[in-house]
């Protein structure tokens, strides 16, 4: 069976000979025509939107990147396969439709809210990813028509930052990082753990709940960033792997930390006692898990800390808005932008630049220093 010009499955048959050495022969030219017009007809309708499954499949979870920048890049595709663009045929696409694509989500958006520039700029490179791969190595097109579009989303100062927060007013103060830690250890909640780790260090989410133990070293005061953790929605399971740059980094800290490790090690060894052979073994040496041992998915912060917050009757702070605040209390005390981006594990400067450009303080304080001396011991 082949695909026809339509996309139509038909069957295709050749007549053999008596000749063993032509029948072969033959057969071989049938599968080199099989092949050959399979191709041209699968290039020829096959969708934006199949070919971005076939990137992220073929190309993409391959690649080893980091388990949450590929589920990422779904979610980007989920949206764009809405579109109408997604169901276009990829052998018809033109600049002018992917233009009016950015056009219509840089002024629109989702439900009618604009797309940051970073947002839009994200789905542009997810595009121009695959578009690349549609013209090497799957050669269904012959040139990346994505290199002539422009992202007309509005440049904001910082756009990491909801719309509706100003930049400035989402970096978390020394005063309401304390109020938020009173509450959650007067409430003995176990959100404040990876809280105050994600506040003295700057780590992500997925790489907070991915530490372990022996990622930290509590008598030298450093930590090794080696993994993180993501909730797999589609298969309904955690799942562990590299980092979002795949890229091993150590991040210092100072004392505040070092005790507040201390003391969730032996809270964490306590608790073992107690439930004896009802605590789970399995995540012995992770350092975020719950009570009996388990381990503690990252949705679950992003759920309840902004629960945490109405209730304490703070405004609303994203909870990757400490590691903003851990970053930008560095930059404020002198911390060159190369060590900053060395810190939080970004990809290169520029990205660390567009996010940290809004600030405009000067010191000169090494590192481990400067956020030891704006957070204060507890």
């Amino acid at each position: 069976y082949i695909e026809d010009e339509s996309g139509n499955r038909v069957q295709k048959e050749y007549p053999g000979t008596e000749s063993k050495s032509e029948t072969e022969a033959l057969l071989r030219k049938a599968m080199e025509d099989y092949e050959s017009t399979k191709f041209v007809a699968m290039a020829k309708n096959i969708t934006v939107g199949d070919m971005l499954d076939m990137w992220v499949t073929e190309e993409v979870v391959p690649s080893g990147k980091s388990n949450g920048t590929v589920t990422s890049y779904s979610n980007i595709i989920k949206y764009i396969k809405k579109h109408p663009i997604g169901k276009r045929k990829l052998q018809t696409v033109k600049v002018e439709h992917l233009q009016k694509f950015f056009d219509k989500i840089c002024a629109e958006g989702n439900r009618g809210k604009p797309f940051s520039y970073m947002t839009a700029y994200g789905y542009a490179a997810v595009m121009r990813g695959a578009f690349r791969f549609a013209v090497f190595p799957k050669q269904f097109i012959t040139f990346n028509p994505m290199q002539y579009v422009v992202v007309r989303a509005k440049k904001n100062d910082c756009e990491m930052f909801d719309s509706d927060i100003d930049a400035q007013s989402s970096i978390i103060s020394n005063e309401q990082f304390k109020a938020i830690t009173d509450y959650l250890t007067k409430k003995k909640h176990p959100a404040i753990l990876p809280i105050q780790i994600a506040y003295y260090t700057g780590l992500r989410l997925g790489e907070v709940c991915a530490l372990t133990w022996q990622d930290v070293n509590l008598d030298e005061q450093y930590l090794t960033v080696r993994r993180s953790m993501s909730y797999n929605h589609t298969e309904k399971k955690v799942e562990i792997g590299p980092t979002k740059r795949n890229k091993i980094r150590t991040v210092d800290f100072g004392e505040s930390l070092t005790k507040i490790l201390q003391e969730a090690k032996a809270k964490q060894e306590q608790n073992r006692k107690l439930c004896g052979r009802a605590y789970c073994i399995k995540y012995t040496d992770y350092i975020y898990v719950n009570e009996i041992g388990e381990l503690v998915k990252p949705g679950y912060l992003t759920q309840r800390f902004p629960y945490i917050l109405e209730k304490n009757g703070l405004r609303k702070i994203r909870y990757h808005d400490l590691r903003h605040s851990c970053a930008s209390l560095l930059y404020a005390n002198g911390v060159s932008l190369k060590e900053i981006q060395e810190w939080l594990g970004h990809s290169d400067i520029a990205t660390t630049s567009n996010i940290y450009t809004h600030l405009h303080f000067t010191s000169k304080v090494a590192s481990a220093n400067a956020i030891m001396g704006v957070y204060p011991s507890m």
